[in-house]
């Protein structure tokens, strides 16, 4: 049942549902939490933010 349960939040958190949402799924207290858990399935996000910030600073 573990295995099934990080499945589900692992697939979820890849397809870009809110930690938020993951976290009150899971029925952890915070997003924290979730973060500390699954912070892993998330590695392109600093690069994806990074990404656009510069088209941001490219139209301006």
């Amino acid at each position: 049942m573990h295995d099934l349960r990080h499945t589900h939040a692992t697939l979820l958190l890849i397809k870009g549902t809110p930690v938020k949402v993951v976290s009150e799924r899971l029925g952890h207290a915070s997003a924290t939490i979730t973060m500390n858990i699954y912070a892993h399935v998330l590695p392109g996000n600093q690069r994806a933010a990074a990404d656009s910030f510069a088209a941001l600073v490219a139209e301006a």
